[in-house]
């Protein structure tokens, strides 16, 4: 059943309003969506947020701390461009205080599922908000320089994440009745795996948390700060990794590290276009395959979502290896058990691209 078709859009939003209304939603036994457990009468005073995918859930969670109960819509190892919502989820939005969801484009089903609203007290928060954006798609596939091809989800920039706080575009309660039907077509979402950019989504959600719930603005950003402390050591660490690596490029599965890249002077050749689940033309293939034998390159990234057949089949015709390099678009049932999260597996991928930078 899909969102963009007229007639299941009916179907699923007038089943939507009757699970609104069959009792409590029910708790999710997903171990990435877990929370603190806590009294009957604590739990009622607790933001209920409803998050889209991983990335906002651990970035929510940290900022949220104890204070809310934070569930995420797509489930562990579920691949966020394949998901769409079921009534179910239709439902729990309605019910929730706050939203949080990346925006730019990340979730295609999102603006469809906000127009089925009618919770006027629920903040929504897009916490690609006020992020200068890349434009994605095929053109750019092979070009790390987009200093050209930028623009923003906003007139104004958050470069100064004190301020982005209190601004006042950060208004996305649906009762002010303002419209915030943004439209990114052909933009990369992926920008959670810039350390850089996930402050900035960090401050985003802390403003959204803070609008939800005025009278626990300080907690959340203490928490926020906390958080931020060690983005910005993650940070620091990529920057000293690749200030002198011996090479600057690197094959990826999918084009999603466009923005990681800018951020640290790197190029990212990407097999195929911003979706995993593209496959590549037999001329982008011979392509890739052109540029590491000229230019020598000996580890091809993959990751876990999705197959891993069209990098091991290139790394197969050079003479390469294949390593994970992840987009973090969701955790394994694995990840998930071994209490891995954002900045763990950013480790990973950090430990990852040192290795083929500096071979």
């Amino acid at each position: 059943m899909k969102l963009g078709k007229t007639s299941a859009l009916g179907i699923i939003f007038s089943l939507a309003l009757v699970a609104t209304g069959c009792g409590q939603k029910t708790t999710t036994s997903n171990p990435d969506q877990a929370v603190a457990s806590s009294t009957p009468a604590a739990s009622e005073q607790k933001l209920n947020i409803e998050v889209s995918f991983y990335p906002m859930y651990d970035f929510t969670k940290n900022v949220a701390g104890d204070l809310a109960d934070v569930h995420t819509l797509i489930p562990p190892a579920m691949e966020p461009h394949d998901w769409e919502p079921t009534p179910q989820d239709i439902a729990s939005i309605e019910k929730a205080d706050v939203l949080v969801y990346n925006g730019a484009g990340m979730e295609s089903w999102m603006d469809q599922v906000k127009d089925s609203l009618s919770n006027s007290k629920l903040v929504q928060v897009e916490a690609s908000q006020g992020i200068t954006l890349h434009e994605g798609g095929e053109e750019e596939e092979h070009d790390h320089d987009h200093a050209d091809k930028a623009t923003t989800t906003e007139e104004h920039d958050h470069a100064d994440d004190a301020s982005a706080k209190d601004a006042p575009e950060h208004d996305h309660d649906a009762a002010a009745g303002e419209e915030h039907d943004h439209d990114h077509g052909g933009l990369d979402p992926h920008v959670w795996l810039s350390p850089a950019l996930a402050i900035k989504e960090v401050r985003n959600i802390e403003a959204g948390l803070a609008k939800a719930a005025p009278q626990h603005a300080d907690q959340f950003k203490q928490n926020a700060d906390a958080y931020i402390a060690k983005l910005e050591s993650l940070d620091q660490d990529f920057k000293a990794a690749v200030k002198d690596s011996k090479r600057k490029d690197f094959i990826t599965q999918h084009a999603a590290f466009a923005y990681l890249a800018a951020e640290y002077g790197l190029q990212q050749v990407p097999i195929a276009g911003l979706s995993p689940e593209q496959e590549p033309s037999a001329a982008q293939m011979a392509t890739v395959i052109d540029f590491a034998k000229e230019h020598k390159v000996k580890t091809i990234f993959f990751e876990t979502l999705v197959s891993s057949k069209v990098s091991e089949t290139i790394a197969k015709e050079i003479g390469a290896k294949t390593a994970v390099l992840n987009p973090i678009e969701g955790l394994t049932e694995d990840e998930v058990k071994s209490g891995k999260d954002y900045i763990s597996v950013m480790r990973e991928n950090l430990e990852a691209l040192k290795l083929a930078l500096n071979e």
